[in-house]
């Protein structure tokens, strides 16, 4: 009798040493980027968008690196404390690589580098669970927009909706969302079916480390931390 798929067993121990050298080949890249790149910049991020983000690293491929992922990783890489910094300064990022956050090694100069993040914005459709930016209303009537096929989908999203006479209609007026609070799923798709775009993914940067100087462009923790 050939045996059960579901009765395969897992080496964890493999599993285990997979993990930790991908954390060791992060570690290890980025103790290579302080020595190839002439600054490091800390950033935060809000809504990401992972294409967009990569279309942008790929903006900057010949001159920069990115690093994204464990905090804690990259944190260990760079050294906590003055004791263990892989060069004089670096531990004050650390402090600094909280929630959403990432790296850029970079030799372009800050001035380029500043411009290129504060232009750089990209709208999108919300997800659930973004706060709406603003109110959006139907008003009872029909919604030409929308196909007859459409109408059960939208009747699924809560909307009260008929056909009448093939043309999809509101019976009475809808509130879709309200500016301030959460998306729930069904507003969010119907905002990407009105084509209504309420995210913007963002790129802050929160400081700058070269051999020279360290810069810190937003209110840190504390200071007596980086300082």
């Amino acid at each position: 009798m050939p045996k059960s798929k579901r009765n395969k067993q897992v080496t964890l121990s493999k599993t285990k040493k997979k993990g930790r050298d991908h954390k060791e080949a992060i570690v290890n890249s980025i103790k290579d980027a302080s020595d190839k790149y002439n600054s490091v910049y800390v950033f935060s991020f809000e809504n990401m968008r992972n294409q967009k983000l990569k279309e942008f690293r790929e903006q900057l491929k010949s001159s920069s690196r990115f690093f994204l992922g464990s905090n804690k990783v990259m944190q260990v890489a760079l050294g906590r404390t003055p004791s263990d910094e892989i060069k004089p300064g670096l531990y004050k990022l650390s402090k600094l690589l909280r929630g959403d956050a990432g790296m850029v090694f970079t030799n372009l100069d800050k001035v380029e580098v500043q411009r290129l993040f504060n232009e750089f914005e990209e709208y999108d459709f919300a997800r659930t669970g973004t706060i709406a930016t603003e109110k959006v209303d139907l008003k009872e009537g029909p919604l030409e927009q929308f196909t007859h096929e459409m109408e059960p989908f939208l009747r699924k999203q809560g909307m009260p909706v008929r056909l009448n006479k093939g043309v999809v209609e509101l019976v009475s007026d809808y509130v879709v969302c309200e500016e301030g609070k959460p998306l729930s799923p069904e507003a969010a798709r119907i905002l990407r079916l009105l084509g209504i775009k309420m995210a913007t993914f963002r790129l802050h940067l929160i400081c700058r480390w070269s051999p020279e100087e360290f810069e810190l462009y937003i209110d840190g923790p504390d200071d007596s931390d980086v300082e």
